[in-house]
């Protein structure tokens, strides 16, 4: 079987490699002829339009293939590939139904000798659109996430902006700067929610940047730690362990501090007992290096549910207790891949949850 495509009579077969053919194609394909007789309907169409092919080899396309549109009108009468417009050499992709209303994503392209020529190959294309509907939704959870999260702190914002400014006057010293404090928080949750929102657009496409330096991860760590005791966490809380002697990192100091401090934040909200962070060398998960540096965190809380290991760097992901967008760990997996790095989540030897994440040492070519 040969692929047809358009160009010089010489160009427009091409043969597919030896062992292959259309039914390796992930897409359905159907083909017809120059009189509108389907010739090719490969085994991916016959599994999304649940035909055999031996039921439409032969007949006309648009009886092997009655798509219509979203309004019910006939796609072929409305297209008319053989008798339409001479200079049309394709259709664009376009959602379409089969009778009992199953959708595909269908395009398709018009086979010609030359330009304005008969048509000699009508090839066409049909996507699943279950693929595009997960995206379409988890873009509509998203801005409705976004639109809830942004609402709660900006309604707190106005209001005592609004009463300071109408009844300033009638508060004491105190209760103006409980509200001023109050408006700073919220003021810094829809900083930290806007940030949150440019590292997904530029998670998903790939566009997020790694500034790579020298980065001392158990100084790093320490910093955390430090942070927290001085807010009034029992320094007993923790148990961090250096193990020696760590490879020189190289990695983005700023998006390290954010990995840290998620999962830290995780493990101090949602586990219980001491939180235990490990810095050790490890296997690199880059090919061609040798070392990179782990780094474990571990509480002794309930731990995540079997089941859930499977979800917990998915977008909106929260466990078990509410609270937060639930997008801090879909970070966390894009920040570590970003700099070729690997993170996996599992069961602390003392039961809880247990985060670890692997950075290759990137050492710049210049220090081999």
């Amino acid at each position: 079987m040969s692929a047809v495509t358009s160009g010089t009579p010489e160009a427009r077969r091409v043969w597919w490699p030896p062992g292959m053919g259309p039914d390796e194609l992930p897409d359905g394909l159907v083909v017809a002829d120059e009189h509108g007789r389907v010739v090719c309907f490969n085994a991916a169409a016959e599994r999304m339009t649940a035909t055999a092919a031996a039921d439409v080899l032969g007949r006309p396309l648009d009886k092997a293939l009655p798509l219509e549109d979203l309004e019910g009108r006939r796609w072929w009468q409305l297209t008319d590939p053989y008798g339409g417009l001479a200079t049309r050499v394709r259709q664009p992709e376009r959602n379409l139904l089969l009778p009992g209303g199953r959708e595909f994503l269908v395009s398709a392209r018009y086979v010609r000798d030359r330009p304005t020529g008969p048509v000699q190959r009508v090839v066409v294309c049909l996507r699943d659109t279950e693929a595009r509907r997960r995206t379409e939704r988890s873009h509509a959870e998203l801005i409705a996430t976004v639109a809830h999260e942004l609402r709660s702190p900006l309604t707190s914002v106005k209001g005592f902006t609004a009463t300071l400014l109408a009844k300033w006057e009638r508060f004491t010293d105190d209760q103006k700067r409980l509200m001023l404090e109050t408006v700073d928080a919220d003021a810094d949750r829809v900083t930290r929610l806007i940030a949150e929102l440019l590292d997904i657009s530029r998670i998903d496409s790939g566009r997020l940047e790694v500034r790579r330096q020298p980065v001392d991860m158990g100084a790093a760590v320490g910093r955390h730690i430090q942070a927290y005791v001085a807010a009034g966490l029992p320094a007993d809380r923790f148990l961090l362990r250096i193990g020696q002697p760590l490879p020189a990192l190289w990695a983005d100091p700023d998006k390290v501090d954010q990995v840290l401090s998620n999962l830290i934040e995780n493990a101090v909200r949602h586990g219980e007992g001491t939180v235990t962070i490990d810095v050790t060398s490890a296997a690199s998960p880059r090919e061609g290096e040798d070392t990179g540096t782990s780094v474990t965190v571990s509480d002794e809380g309930a731990g995540i549910p079997e089941e859930s290991m499977n979800r917990v760097f998915t977008r909106f992901w929260r466990g078990s207790k509410r609270g937060g967008t639930g997008l801090g760990l879909y970070i966390v997996k894009g920040i570590v891949e970003a700099h070729g790095g690997v993170i996996t989540v599992g069961r602390a030897p003392q039961g809880g949850a247990q985060f670890r994440f692997t950075l290759p040492v990137a050492a710049p070519a210049y220090l081999s």
